[in-house]
């Protein structure tokens, strides 16, 4: 009998035995593609599997690793680069000649075995290797190629090398001791990762600062946790959004449970004030405590710093689905938060996970000192390497990487895409 396998291994030994005639002959390859396919199926999504590395961003491997994959990337320009793939979205049965120039582009960055072939036909192979691809840059992982795909893929190899040199240099700045527990927060990723002993030990999707308010870059100390925190609203978004809000809604502080307070702490009315002049920025407006409705979530996790940020939850948790998550004006939105706030509280007396959950329950305002201050780095990494050889590109949503080139993300529905 003829196994899958063997027929898959020893494609001329098993068509021999079943070659008897020119019909058989085509039968058998007819068998042959079928199997292959069926092969594809099976192989592509074990082999292509990006597995959850615990390796942090900022750390001597994650330096080595880049180091390393700029001597790939010099490289694969020194041997002319890439081509670019056609503007043509394609997915699982697609036939073009636009998938043979896919299949070329994956197999010289290494996402496609060059065993795959230049078949005009987008198998499972080349999902598995665009799926790759995606999860590379930050993208969902939909195996189809679209859009922000094509445009990721046709960055030239120069400028994806020239990213690499760029952002090595930012890891080596960050190559001292960080400390045994520490908190990075990519910017560019949007991403945060809590790190004990060299070790990720937790990864979270981000909101992070939109494009015209960026998150800033600086080293702190996370010292104090707030549970069911009140929250006060910032001038600049008293400027720019709370007075255009209350112009065209009348009713939106009270929609939001949003009270304005004068300095000594009267509070006034929302119909007394004078919405269409500077009136409201003389006043605090501070939001009820309500995970379910305040802007802050369930909890903020402080640390001192000059630009006034900080981390903590969010009741718009349908925004860590999404691959553009630029959208807070500078704090650090954080998906999970529970499990990074048992994490920061751990070698806190009475302070167990239990303990946490209720208070996350009952709605009462507490904070929490910190016994031992956790280093935290806010950081702008566009581009690295994972020990495993996994090369990672983020486009330079503030633009300071300063090379022509590099994709720069636009929120969905904008102008430009």
């Amino acid at each position: 009998m003829i196994t899958r396998r063997a027929l898959l291994a020893n494609g001329s030994f098993a068509l021999a035995s079943l070659v008897a005639s020119k019909g058989a002959l085509a039968q058998a390859v007819q068998y042959a593609q079928y199997q292959a396919e069926w092969a594809q199926n099976y192989d592509a999504a074990t082999r292509t599997r990006i597995e959850r590395i615990d390796t942090p961003i900022l750390s001597p491997q994650t330096l080595a690793a880049t180091e390393e994959m700029i001597s790939r990337y010099a490289d694969v320009v020194a041997r002319g680069g890439w081509g670019r793939v056609p503007d043509e979205r394609l997915g699982l049965g697609s036939r073009s000649p636009s998938v043979v120039a896919l299949r070329r582009r994956l197999i010289m960055s290494g996402d496609l075995e060059p065993a795959a072939g230049a078949s005009d036909v987008y198998d499972s192979f080349v999902e598995a290797a665009v799926r790759r691809v995606q999860n590379r840059h930050g993208l969902t992982p939909t195996g189809a190629l679209n859009t922000s795909t094509i445009v990721s893929l046709n960055v030239p190899a120069d400028v994806r090398l020239q990213q690499l040199e760029l952002n090595v240099v930012r890891l080596r700045a960050y190559s001292g001791n960080l400390g045994d527990r520490y908190v990075i927060v990519n910017i560019p990723a949007a991403t945060v990762e809590a790190v004990e002993a060299g070790t990720v030990v937790s990864r979270h999707a981000a909101g992070v600062g939109k494009i015209d308010r960026p998150s800033p870059i600086f080293n702190s100390r996370i010292t104090e946790i707030n549970f069911n925190p009140t929250w006060t609203v910032p001038a600049s978004i008293i400027r720019r959004d709370l007075i255009p809000l209350m112009q065209q809604n009348p009713s939106y502080l009270a929609d939001n449970r949003i009270r304005i307070l004068t300095h000594q702490g009267q509070e006034i009315a929302p119909e007394a004030v004078d919405w269409f002049s500077d009136e409201a920025t003389r006043y605090v407006f501070r939001q009820d405590p309500g995970g379910e409705f305040n802007s802050l979530g369930f909890v903020r996790i402080n640390m001192p710093n000059t630009e006034q940020v900080y981390m903590h939850d969010t009741p718009a948790r349908g925004i860590f689905g999404d691959d553009f998550r630029f959208v807070s004006s500078g704090c650090v939105r954080i998906q999970s938060v529970r499990e990074l706030v048992v994490w920061l509280l751990a070698q806190e007396q009475g302070w167990d996970r239990a303990r946490i959950d209720e208070t996350f329950r009952s709605g009462e305002r507490i904070d929490v000192r910190l016994s031992q201050n956790v280093n935290n780095y806010w950081t702008y990494i566009t581009a690295w390497a994972t020990p495993d050889g996994t090369v990672q590109f983020r486009d330079d949503i503030y633009e300071r990487d300063g090379i022509a080139g590099v994709p720069v993300a636009r929120a969905p529905g904008s102008e430009d895409g």
